[in-house]
């Protein structure tokens, strides 16, 4: 079995123009362990200023969740994590395929309703709507016979080919309808989008945040801090083969190049930073990421 052994920094950073008090934000940075996928050793997660309370728990999709919250005033957050991960091969997918026209029935006698179960990603959630435009467009390139797999590749390829990634067409909170319109946004956008169309015809897909290991153009040395945060797309193609991981911002596989943090609904489930605090004035933020490739 091939495996990826990596090491990860990520550096996020707020600053406040008044200061802040009451501060508590709950983080998702942290990789998970997933049994026959990754595995994670060493890791640290600084917080600065040190925060007045500090907790781990892991919520209901098991993700590790930070929760920090500051009691006196502060006028910045700086966080830093390092961690070290491991990322095994996948076995290609050469298992029984499901024709995409028995995926219903398939999912009709699911009684599984754990955390993994596909059908807590059925449904329409905020950030991926069941929308009639979204979902015509999904139909559209499916075609008779077809697999869930087959299903799942074509409709990530069609919303590759169709989008173009642009990081000024769209913003944190721009709805996935919009991107579509506009054929335009970041790796948010485009795994909502396919999010969207992957429920609009029945098929169950979560939402997957982590890092992208990139490579530096030939000839050139990688910069530090070029690396990203990624989203994609987990989709359920029926029970024999379970889950697969469809990345539609590159158009492939999620494979050895991807380490992942944690799966949700959509974003709204795994945001790295969501809290609360009571201020005044406005807040900027940076961030950086370098995935280190480790030896052996």
């Amino acid at each position: 079995m091939t495996t990826m052994r990596y090491d990860v920094t990520l550096r996020i950073g707020y600053d406040y123009t008044s200061p802040t008090d009451r501060a508590r934000n709950l983080l998702r940075v942290l990789p998970r362990d997933i049994p026959g996928v990754q595995v994670i050793g060493d890791w640290s997660l600084t917080l600065g200023p040190h925060p007045s309370e500090q907790r781990h728990f892991t919520d209901f999709f098991g993700n590790v969740v930070t929760s920090a919250v500051w009691h006196g005033r502060i006028d910045e957050v700086r966080i830093t994590l390092n961690v070290q991960a491991e990322r095994l091969s996948v076995t290609p997918l050469l298992a029984l395929a499901t024709p995409l026209s028995r995926l219903s029935q398939e999912l009709a006698v699911v009684r599984d309703i754990s955390a993994d179960s596909p059908l807590h990603f059925t449904a329409a959630s905020r950030r991926a709507p069941l929308d009639r435009t979204m979902t015509a467009f999904a139909r559209d390139r499916l075609a008779p016979g077809m697999s869930v797999l087959d299903a799942v590749r074509a409709i990530g390829t069609a919303i590759y080919e169709e989008m173009t990634y642009s990081s000024d067409a769209t913003h944190v909170d721009t709805e996935a309808a919009e991107a579509f319109a506009k054929r335009a946004g970041v790796c948010q956008d485009f795994s909502h989008i396919m999010i969207a169309c992957l429920r609009g015809v029945g098929i169950p897909a979560a939402y997957v945040s982590g890092f992208l290991r990139t490579l530096p153009p030939p000839g050139k040395e990688k910069l530090v801090g070029v690396d990203a945060m990624h989203a994609w797309v987990r989709a359920w193609v029926g029970p024999e083969t379970g889950w697969i991981e469809f990345d539609p911002t590159n158009n492939q596989t999620a494979g050895t190049d991807y380490i992942t943090i944690g799966y949700g609904r959509d974003y709204d489930d795994v945001a790295p930073v969501r809290g609360a605090m009571r201020g005044a004035g406005k807040q900027t933020s940076e961030q950086s990421v370098d995935v280190v490739v480790l030896d052996g």
